[in-house]
């Protein structure tokens, strides 16, 4: 993949998706707010580049998804005026499913993560011929990602470091693509990733130790969102040859950083939203002194009971 596909993709997708906004918090640290983004999360973007450039057929289009990704599907083909049909695994919020219904998706609940929902998915769109929407697996979803990158270069282009979660990768793939920090892609002098994970779900942390993707377990307070269980092929491609780091976070170091963005910035965000602040909050990942740090606030599909702060 180049970066000129994620320049491509922020065309294409223009008229469809919100230009998210960032916030200064101070000096050195700025959020990047995408999960005011359409449908709850990032994922929209990925979504609305796969389905502009494939050919969609009478059947619709079908995605696997642990919930936010199927939302995003099922928004972008409700915008598009195509037929949704989204497989998600028992774990998915039930703010989640209820989304999904609203947005005039076909639903099935099946299997106990998401890898059993995306065979489920697979084998249903060979059946139908529908069009598949990978949530991270396919080049057009991460250009369509990676529109997040080029974003936050134009915002904040003082950054030397983005902070962003990871599940499948495709997401921490397409921001390191759009943001110029993947060498050979033509997009140059980028910034430094970090790639954040639960320590219950390390997929890329796993991978870059054994020197490609392998199947880890899947738990967690982030398992609805973050939960695949063996990192994309072209997510590894491209993150092993980032400039990276990469670090674990625990689940309470999740909750605490949920919780603190709601009582310091009011930001209701999902667990699999604040992974990536986890890690400044919890001292997994220290920047240097004078270090201008972006982190990206990837989810908001909550339940906003559970965030009272006590």
């Amino acid at each position: 993949m180049k970066f000129q596909d994620a320049l491509d993709a922020a065309e294409r997708i223009s008229g469809y998706v919100l230009r998210t906004p960032t916030l200064r918090v101070t000096p050195t640290l700025t959020f990047k707010l995408e999960l005011l983004q359409h449908s709850g999360s990032f994922k929209a973007r990925g979504a609305f580049n796969r389905i502009l450039t494939g050919d969609v057929p009478e059947p619709g289009v079908i995605a696997a998804s642990g919930g936010n990704h199927g939302l995003a599907v099922a928004y972008a083909a409700r915008r598009l005026g195509v037929r949704a049909e989204i497989f998600v695994p028992t774990v998915t919020s039930p703010v989640k499913v209820a989304g999904l219904r609203a947005l005039g998706a076909e639903i099935t609940q099946t299997g106990a993560i998401y890898s059993q929902a995306a065979e489920a998915a697979a084998k249903r769109a060979a059946e139908t011929g529908a069009l598949q929407v990978h949530a991270y697996d396919q080049p057009e979803v991460i250009a369509g990602q990676a529109t997040t990158g080029v974003e936050v270069m134009e915002q904040a282009p003082d950054t030397d470091t983005i902070l962003v979660a990871v599940g499948g990768g495709g997401f921490a793939a397409g921001v390191s693509l759009g943001s110029g920090a993947v060498p050979g892609t033509a997009g140059g002098g980028g910034p430094k990733i970090v790639a954040v994970e639960p320590e219950l779900i390390p997929t890329l942390n796993a991978a870059l130790k054994a020197g490609e993707p392998v199947q880890v377990p899947v738990s967690g307070v982030a398992a609805d969102a973050l939960g695949a269980s063996k990192l994309g092929a072209l997510a590894f491609d491209l993150l092993s040859r980032t400039a990276l780091t990469s670090v674990l976070v625990t689940d309470e170091a999740i909750e605490d950083a949920r919780r603190t963005l709601w009582r310091d910035h009011r930001i209701a965000a999902e667990h699999s939203g604040a992974t990536a602040y986890a890690a400044l909050l919890s001292g997994a990942y220290v920047p240097a002194p004078g270090e201008r740090v972006v982190v990206v606030i990837c989810g908001s599909n909550t339940d906003p009971a559970t965030l009272v702060i006590n």
